[in-house]
């Protein structure tokens, strides 16, 4: 297959490739050169846990949510 390097540097995998291996908008590569005009693509595989630290220190404080009145549903 052929594609295009746009003048920002970008290259657009073909909509085949991109549907077969699922490939989606945000992953990332890595890039390497093998030798004068040969490179290899390869898909980066997100590690264990990647942004879970992240994700907890954007839990809201303590507090934030406030329990509401209901009716018990033991009786269901």
């Amino acid at each position: 297959m052929k594609t295009t390097v746009s003048s920002k540097g970008q290259i657009v995998l073909p909509a085949e490739i991109r549907r077969r291996d699922r490939i989606e908008a945000g992953q990332e590569f890595e890039v390497e050169r093998l030798d004068r005009g040969e490179y290899r693509l390869l898909r980066r595989t997100a590690r264990l846990n990647e942004g879970v630290v992240d994700w907890l220190l954007a839990c809201p404080e303590k507090g934030f949510f406030a329990p509401i009145e209901s009716e018990s549903t033991d009786t269901l």
